[in-house]
């Protein structure tokens, strides 16, 4: 069996003590792959060296919008010389965030279109990041979708994370988009989200700890980490009514398609 953690921040310091055996004990859940999404310039070069360090991680660029505010045409060009390196799969995290007011929601729209653009001209998938701006995120996808190119109109990104109402996830789905789903899908009053879950085609569903954060049960109020993925598999394998080893297999080839992986997981 062969999972991979579509969303972890292995390069935050929470991991700086014991990065190796977290990658060790991840092994022996069968998590091999891992995705490290960049929030800023900084953490986006991070993620770029941990890729480099480690043959299974991969890495994403870009400035979360909770890190927009001081978004500029030299910022895009930065994301931009970053984004060709070879261990690059994504831009993203990108998207909106109304819950904290780290950015005005001006400023994180024109980032986030900004971004977009990148993304298409690059023909790269994005790695979406929503809290509490569902209706202006599916808005914003709904003009950006028909621009883009071919190879990217069957994979356009993923909604990491996903934690929005029913319509919404019918409506990023009908935009070609994959749900990653993290840990609150095993917590006790997720029903709705579970509900989700359940109906999301097995061609379009990914997982994803987001560790250090939204560690599942059993581990809740612990730093998450990678092994921990296969916890949230499991819940999504149960809700699918299959088993681990075969929900394992979809959701590993949906990341391949998505990301541009074949023929380079070994």
């Amino acid at each position: 069996m062969n999972l991979i953690d579509t969303h972890i921040h292995l390069d935050f310091n929470a991991y700086d003590d014991d990065r190796e055996a977290v990658l060790q004990r991840a092994n022996e859940q069968s998590v091999h792959w891992f995705i490290n999404p960049g929030t800023d310039l900084g953490t986006s070069q991070a993620a770029i060296r941990l890729a480099e360090k480690y043959d299974r991680v991969f890495a994403g660029v870009a400035i979360h919008p909770n890190s927009t505010v001081s978004w500029s045409p030299e910022i895009l060009a930065a994301l931009e010389h970053l984004a060709p390196h070879p261990k690059v799969i994504a831009i993203g995290e990108i998207g909106l965030d109304y819950h904290w007011d780290k950015s005005p929601k001006p400023v994180q729209q024109k980032a986030f279109e900004d971004q977009l653009e990148l993304a298409a001209r690059l023909e790269m998938p994005i790695i979406i990041h929503n809290r509490e701006a569902s209706e202006d995120v599916i808005a914003t996808l709904r003009q950006w979708v028909p621009t883009l190119p071919p190879s990217l109109k069957d994979r356009p990104g993923v909604f990491h994370s996903f934690s929005a109402p029913p319509q919404i996830a019918d409506a990023a789905l009908e935009l070609g988009f994959y749900l990653g789903f993290t840990g609150p899908i095993t917590y006790k009053k997720a029903d709705e989200l579970r509900s989700i879950a359940a109906h999301v085609p097995l061609n379009r569903i990914m997982v994803e700890t987001d560790g250090p954060f939204l560690t599942p049960h059993p581990h809740r109020g612990e730093r998450n980490e990678p092994a921990y993925v296969r916890l949230v598999a499991e819940r999504l394998a149960e809700l699918h009514n299959i088993e681990i080893e075969e929900f394992a297999a979809h959701t590993t080839a949906n990341a391949v398609r998505l990301f541009g992986l074949k023929g380079v997981l070994e």
